[in-house]
């Protein structure tokens, strides 16, 4: 009789957990789906007999349609539940991965990977809005490390699983894979994520003018940002891009002032806490995909390092931020989010600095501590962050606050493959035999500097712990 009371909250922490495991799941997969693809385009490309510009748009389709999305399922999420967003996000995702598998065409795959890119921005834009419910306040920030740790390795083991799928089992196994292993986690987000019906905020209308608005005008910035180095940076393709997605985006803003229900809720930005941590988040992006696109230029072409030798050198940073993410999270749930993301932050940029230092004969060891020490401040920062971002917002607005932190992440990551391309092509091609090395210390060196800017951004969040 004396465990009686006990037996409900040991099934509420077995739950809770499995909710864990049901998300984490969909962070990483998705996750991994935006980039699994780069490793075996040649692959798919010499299976059909078409031109790499045709086959590219595998990746730029998934990019376009799942940033474009993120705050409109993030508000759908509000309005209807986030358990019935996520869990049909599950089942598109699913579903286009099988009609990835079975493509007879590039047109046929392109179509489907923008089918599958619609399920990702379901389970991108409602995960951290359904951990914020399912646990405890005293748990957000260790929970929402765990949970950027999964979406972080799953951007990061795209490259070398899909490599290793691929030449095991052929190219339509990076699609396959995710069938049972994602209807495994469509069942227990079934079974165990507790049905959210939301209050009178449900009677609100979906604002569908101010979400083509906003989408139409993400897509055109990011296609321009993404093909900017290939048009030219310079071109009127590029420039018309950014032109027109700025009057499409200031449009949406003048659309959402003046809406009795907008999409997104612009008074939540009155919140400096709110505003200081999308920004800072943005921000920490724009320095990590720096990385992730300028170091395999210099260990595979400047320094002339095979790729399995490469991608086990870059593994080291995502190793300690997975390590790191959690710990900083559970830290936060006690000491606030400024002290370590502002820390978290500062250490990311030490370590893009010492990036930014490495030279043409520099030792393996010096690489890979640099490397680890970016990771350290990644995984240190993220995890506050997320925390506050997210306790900052009302529980009524948790599902666009998760689309603005998942539309920060991918936004920060083309802004800063874009800025890393645009400094590395200008550079490396200069008449320098050492050209190329210099081109990554450069661009590393300015994503330092982005960094430091970022250590102020998140200092002036202020000390207010978030709710």
């Amino acid at each position: 009789m004396e465990n009686t009371g006990t037996l409900p909250s040991i099934q509420q922490e077995k739950n809770k957990w499995r909710i864990f495991a049901a998300v984490g799941i969909g962070s990483f997969m998705a996750a991994l789906d935006s980039n699994v693809v780069n490793t075996v385009l040649p692959v798919i490309r010499d299976y059909f007999g078409s031109a790499v510009a045709n086959v590219e748009w595998t990746l730029v389709v998934y990019l376009l349609v799942v940033s474009s999305l993120l705050l409109a399922f993030g508000r759908l999420g509000d309005l209807q539940g986030h358990k019935r967003i996520y869990a049909t996000g599950f089942l598109i995702f699913v579903a286009a991965s099988a009609l990835c598998g079975l493509a007879p065409s590039v047109l046929f795959l392109v179509i489907a990977r923008a089918v599958q890119a619609l399920g990702a921005a379901m389970l991108f834009s409602n995960s951290p809005a359904i951990l914020t419910r399912s646990f405890p306040r005293q748990q957000r920030g260790q929970i929402l490390g765990l949970q950027a740790t999964m979406t972080y390795l799953g951007l990061t083991a795209g490259p070398s699983l899909g490599g290793w799928l691929a030449q095991s089992l052929g190219w339509r196994a990076i699609f396959y894979i995710n069938v049972p292993i994602g209807l495994i986690a469509f069942g227990l987000s079934v079974a165990f994520i507790g049905a959210d019906k939301p209050d009178g905020e449900s009677k609100e209308p979906f604002d569908w003018r101010g979400a083509v608005v906003f989408s139409a005008g993400l897509v055109i910035l990011l296609l321009g940002l993404d093909q900017g180095q290939s048009w030219g940076w310079l071109s009127v393709a590029t420039l018309g891009c950014i032109l027109s997605s700025l009057l499409l985006l200031g449009l949406f803003l003048r659309l959402e002032l003046k809406s009795p229900a907008p999409m997104l809720d612009l008074s939540l930005f009155k919140n400096r806490l709110f505003s200081a941590c999308t920004a800072s988040a943005l921000i920490n992006y724009i320095c990590v995909s720096s990385i992730l696109f300028l170091l395999p230029f210099y260990l595979l072409q400047g320094r002339s390092y095979s790729p399995a030798e490469a991608g086990l050198i870059l593994s080291s940073q995502p190793i300690i931020m997975a390590l790191a993410a959690p710990i900083s999270g559970y830290l936060s749930d006690r000491l606030g989010s400024r002290l370590l993301s502002t820390l978290g932050m500062a250490i990311l940029g030490l370590g893009l600095f010492l990036l930014s230092r490495l030279g043409a004969d520099t030792s393996i060891g010096e690489i890979v501590s640099s490397l680890a020490v970016a990771g350290l401040g990644t995984g240190m920062f993220i995890s506050p962050n997320n925390s506050a971002l997210m306790g900052s917002a009302p529980r009524q607005r948790q599902g666009i606050a998760s689309g603005i932190l998942a539309t920060a992440r991918n936004v920060g990551s083309v802004l800063g493959v874009g800025l890393a391309g645009a400094i590395f092509t200008s550079i490396s091609s200069l008449p320098d035999s050492n050209a190329l090395v210099k081109a990554v210390e450069t661009g590393l060196l300015a994503a330092a500097v982005i960094a430091g800017v970022g250590v102020f951004v998140s200092l002036v969040r202020g000390s207010k712990k978030a709710t």
